[in-house]
């Protein structure tokens, strides 16, 4: 009997002495993973976001909008795609317009200005000294839609849009800016 008891301490020694540290890919695997078990632990509905596609958000800039800056998205963490271009209206208001966009659903996804030229190509990129500016929670995960930029936002500072999920530290997808 004591015979048994020591080679279940001996395994169990072993089993602690083994313990495997992921790779930086297997990492990746497993944020992934748990975004999906929490999607589907809390529904697909999060943080107000809406699941399927939007109706049209009506452009909020008039006919005499200028063109201040464009670009496509690229995928990071989750397949997004579609395009993000900055307005300025006649009285100097500027709008961030989402077009043709499509990302995953995830729980507290926002919509932000960073002032890197390509938000650092990871997830990293929060916590790097970049400035960015907040435009709000992302409206829905499919379909085109207008975001107010700040007054005083100075556009030769911010070179990209970031679809970024504050809970896992995840950018979904980067849209760096040329200018006009």
């Amino acid at each position: 009997m004591i015979h048994i008891k020591n080679m279940a301490l001996v395994v169990a020694g072993l089993a602690s002495a083994l313990t495997v540290v992921p790779s930086s890919g297997a990492q990746e695997a497993l944020k992934q993973e748990a975004m999906k078990q929490d999607e589907m632990k809390h529904g697909m509905k999060q943080d107000g976001m809406k699941q399927d596609g939007m109706k049209q958000d009506s452009m909020m800039h008039d006919a005499k909008a200028k063109t201040v800056a464009t670009g496509k998205f690229h995928s990071k963490v989750h397949k997004t795609e579609g395009r993000a271009t900055i307005y300025q209206e006649a009285e100097g208001k500027l709008v961030l317009r989402l077009t043709g966009f499509s990302t995953s659903n995830g729980p507290d996804v926002h919509v932000i200005l960073v002032s890197t030229t390509n938000a650092a190509d990871d997830a990293n990129f929060m916590k790097s000294n970049a400035d960015r500016v907040e435009l709000g929670g992302l409206k829905g995960n499919h379909g085109d839609q207008n975001y107010e930029i700040p007054a005083g936002t100075d556009l030769n500072k911010f070179t990209a849009v970031s679809i970024y999920c504050e809970r896992f530290s995840a950018n979904f997808g980067t849209a760096p800016l040329e200018k006009f």
